[in-house]
């Protein structure tokens, strides 16, 4: 298993520890979810930039990424819904957005169409991984005014680039769809 696989198997791994911590409901304790959430963060930025530079991608690693940071963001969103700090219908719209685009590019997939990551999906994921540090922040005790309307600001950012991201992949790739394009 190559290093950029290995970083993606990391951040699946730190995820229970992760979730752990979120649910000890203790700010010392949000304080390292908070910092394995950031290492478990870095995995990602990490395991591509090895990846594309050393040539070291992999059918494995095409797969679990996008799995591993799905399934990192998702369990973020889930305990900040358990701590009271974000609203069960944002993350209801978080989560079916990475279900669509997943099945979406599995329909692709199966036609022989490879839909690689446009900017709008990755600007979503910036503004995702900055919303959960900042309610995170916020749990762990943070509570500056100015920080309050900031961390407000950026889960709406995050939202409406969810839905954005999710438009433009179904406009941009529509043809995936269509009847033609069915084996």
């Amino acid at each position: 298993m190559n290093l950029p696989n290995k970083l993606t198997v990391l951040r699946v791994i730190l995820i229970p520890f992760f979730v752990g911590f979120m649910l000890a409901d203790q700010p010392l304790y949000y304080g390292i979810a908070l910092a394995i959430f950031c290492i478990a963060s870095l995995t990602d930025l990490l395991d591509g930039k090895i990846a594309r530079k050393y040539n070291l991608v992999t059918n494995f690693g095409k797969f679990m990424d996008p799995l591993a940071d799905k399934l990192l963001v998702s369990a973020a969103l889930v305990c900040l819904v358990e701590s009271g700090s974000l609203p069960s219908w944002m993350v209801i719209i978080i989560i079916s957005r990475e279900f669509i685009i997943s099945g979406f590019r599995l329909i692709a997939a199966d036609n022989g169409v490879v839909i690689a990551a446009s900017y709008w999906g990755k600007f979503k994921t910036v503004f995702q991984m900055a919303m959960i540090i900042m309610l995170i922040l916020k749990l762990a005790g943070v509570k500056h005014m100015m920080f309050a309307y900031v961390t407000a600001g950026v889960t709406w950012i995050a939202l409406i680039l969810t839905v954005v991201s999710l438009v433009d992949y179904l406009i941009k790739n529509k043809s995936v769809l269509s009847e033609n394009n069915n084996k």
